[in-house]
């Protein structure tokens, strides 16, 4: 698929399955349980990520303007084109020939593409802009951020 500056896309390779061994139970993140035998199962990240494969994609973001959504450069997408949008989801946008991931803020009769990072100004869409609301972004996937661990 085409690239551009803020996304890279990618389709949804819906043959494959993806099973990893996964701890049901959950993990605790703030105390430690006593030792215990976990009991591992299986998940399967496809059916757990993508609940529509025809019309799901994956792209990874190029750019900073969602960084206050905990959504940086080099994470990876996954974008369902079959769902509605509500106000204050996160969206890939095609506006005048580029694709953007915004959060989508309607008011009135007004529509606005809102960056995550206040460097970058609130988008109104005007009625020529060619403007279409691609998909939504489901889930997020990126790397711990390790250097704001406090010590």
């Amino acid at each position: 698929m085409k690239n551009n500056k803020a996304l890279d896309f990618y389709q949804i390779d819906s043959g494959y399955n993806l099973d990893l061994p996964y701890i049901g139970e959950g993990l605790r993140a703030g105390f430690p349980s006593p030792a215990e035998d976990h009991n591992l199962e299986s998940i399967n990240l496809t059916r757990e990520l993508i609940h529509h494969p025809n019309t799901t994609f994956m792209a990874r973001v190029v750019g900073d303007s969602m960084i206050d959504a905990n959504i940086h450069e080099g994470d990876i997408l996954i974008i369902d084109r079959s769902l509605d949008f509500q106000d204050n989801d996160v969206a890939v946008c095609f506006i005048n020939g580029e694709f953007n991931i915004k959060y989508i803020e309607r008011t009135n009769d007004e529509l606005f593409l809102v960056s995550a990072n206040p460097k970058y100004p609130k988008i109104k869409v005007e009625a020529e802009d060619n403007f279409i609301l691609w998909g939504v972004v489901t889930y997020i996937i990126h790397k711990p951020n390790n250097k704001k661990r406090r010590l």
